[in-house]
């Protein structure tokens, strides 16, 4: 008689309801869909209730915004007040991003769970008008979300007062650290009160963002639900070998072959992004393009296309690669293999997000074998590069050489032992008329040379000095024979 072997206990996943969180706050969740936490924010959600300062390290597209958001909105309840006075709502809670996308997401997704409550919120980034936001925040906010460069130029307009901050959070700061904004974040954390709370959010530890935590948080504490670096398990990566001229047919082969409706295309830069777009647009699909030269309208709009399905391909630089939550996209291409290895992480993590499966599919030439290398020792994996037929090859641009050689082949042939004729020069054609030397006609004028004998000069002067000549007298001047001698 076979015994069944009993499961596991798999505790199961805890819910919002289980914490100590407002009724507000809760409503709010519950109306955005959400009733059972990710780990990341079952571990971190108590802790920061708690006060304490936190490292948090989390696979990308695990809700590491509600983990930092949610706590922070309930310690500011108590600060909650109906009041029209900007006094009443100054800046207590501090959001900083490296993106402008990351930035106005974050935004939303704070307005979204303190929308029963009569906390603030208000996102400043680059790329737009100030005044609107000065606006805003001259109104008063409980909750800023920014970027550094923007925030900086607020607070010498004196726009933003950061004096009355209680709690900051670093979202995805070493993504700031790559892209230089490390004097800008140490300008800003010396405008903040030393005694606060500070989080620090991101899908990587770099030994840098370490030293960063030592720096700027006291006695944090360490979060982790994944191994730094991992990728998440829902995404199927696939690696392709493919040359660096076929690539873009080789998208566009994967996504028939696999039945994709959707994919996110990434290169590394700008220029490649738009001739990218533009090529996509030539084979008939709906493409938009997303990188750092569009302004931050045209960014936006991009990006809410694409999100609402107007949008077949969207193609991007890094700028979409961080913290950027799209619903249900199927597939990710890495056309380009990005220069950083962590970039990998981040870009493949915009698909298969909150549990849902993905695909990532990157396109491999002879030159990126050294970026594969680094990517396998980043996630400690093997990875098999596998070959790519393509269906048809096409039709290849003639060459000079090539037409040389065809017009070689057109040209007739001469018999063999035939020597090549020799042609005599032509010769030129003669005119009698034109011949014969030149004849004046017999009643020809004299030229003016020969008419008369050249004049003697005046006593005293040189025969090759002209005589003046005689100029008729105006307003009755007296000739030369009337001026009486004297």
């Amino acid at each position: 008689m076979q015994t069944e072997t009993p499961l596991p206990d798999v505790p199961a996943p805890a819910r919002f309801d289980t914490l100590a969180l407002d009724p507000k706050l809760l409503r709010a969740v519950a109306d955005a869909g959400y009733l059972t936490m990710t780990p990341i924010q079952a571990k971190a959600i108590p802790i920061v209730l708690d006060g304490r300062d936190v490292m948090g390290a989390a696979q990308t597209g695990t809700g590491k915004t509600a983990a930092f958001s949610l706590p922070l909105l309930q310690r500011m309840l108590k600060h909650e007040n109906a009041s029209m006075s900007p006094a009443r709502h100054p800046v207590r809670a501090l959001v900083l991003a490296p993106t402008r996308e990351l930035a106005d997401q974050v935004a939303a997704n704070v307005k979204q769970y303190s929308k029963f409550t009569q906390l603030r919120a208000a996102v400043v980034f680059g790329g737009i008008d100030m005044k609107p936001q000065t606006e805003e925040l001259r109104r008063g906010v409980e909750v800023l979300i920014a970027t550094p460069g923007r925030l900086l130029d607020h607070i010498e307009a004196k726009n933003a007062v950061l004096n009355q901050v209680e709690y900051v959070v670093l979202d995805e700061a070493d993504r700031m650290l790559d892209i230089g904004f490390l004097p800008d974040l140490q300008r800003i954390l010396s405008y903040l009160p030393k005694q606060r709370q500070t989080l620090l959010f991101s899908a990587t530890f770099s030994p840098e963002i370490k030293r960063l935590a030592e720096s700027y948080l006291q006695d944090p504490i360490l979060v982790e639900v994944a191994r730094p670096n991992a990728t998440a398990s829902t995404v199927e990566q696939r690696f392709y070998s493919v040359a660096s001229d076929d690539k873009r047919r080789a998208v566009l082969k994967l996504l028939k072959d696999r039945g994709v409706t959707q994919a996110l295309v990434f290169v590394n830069s700008k220029l490649g992004c738009a001739r990218l777009a533009r090529s996509f647009e030539r084979d008939g699909l709906r493409t938009n393009a997303l990188h750092g030269d569009k302004s931050q309208d045209e960014r936006l709009k991009a990006l809410d296309a694409f999100k609402r399905g107007e949008v077949d391909v969207l193609v991007a630089t890094d700028v979409a690669a961080r913290g950027l939550d799209i619903a249900d996209l199927p597939a990710v291409f890495n056309f380009d293999v990005p220069f950083n290895a962590e970039d990998y992480v981040h870009r493949i993590g915009r698909t298969g997000r909150a549990g849902a499966s993905g695909l990532a599919m990157t396109l491999v030439a002879r030159e990126d074998h050294r970026s594969i290398g680094d990517i396998e020792r980043l996630i400690k994996k093997k990875v098999e590069i596998e070959p790519l037929e393509l269906d048809d090859a096409p039709p290849r641009r003639d060459t000079y050489r090539d037409r040389s050689r065809r017009d070689d082949d057109e040209r007739p042939t001469r018999p063999a032992g035939t020597s090549r004729p020799t042609y005599a020069a032509p010769k030129p054609a003669s005119d009698p008329f034109f011949d014969k030397p030149y004849e004046p006609p017999a009643d020809a004028p004299k030229p003016a040379w020969d008419q008369k004998a050249a004049s003697p000069a005046p006593r005293g002067l040189s025969p090759y000095i002209k005589p003046k000549k005689k100029v008729a007298a105006l307003f009755g001047a007296k000739k030369a024979d009337d001026v009486p001698s004297a």
